[in-house]
């Protein structure tokens, strides 16, 4: 068995900026998800009952994604 090299850190030693950093990039993936999501539900049903087809559906999903892009 290989062993391990001894660490001069102690055993509870945290890198708190890191851990910020990784928690502030979920938090901004989290927000996006959850805004990607509601736009594609309204883009949907703007294509599907609004009359918007296809193309109106895909145009109102783009144009609602760079909306909450300048709103966020």
């Amino acid at each position: 068995m290989a062993k391990k090299a001894a660490s001069k850190a102690p055993a509870n030693a945290m890198d708190y900026p890191e851990h910020e950093k990784t928690y502030d990039i979920f938090i901004k993936f989290s927000i996006w998800t959850t805004v990607a999501c509601i736009v594609l539900l309204v883009a949907m049903a703007f294509g599907f009952f609004g009359g918007g087809g296809l193309i109106g559906g895909t145009l109102a999903f783009i144009i609602l994604m760079v909306a909450s892009y300048f709103a966020l």
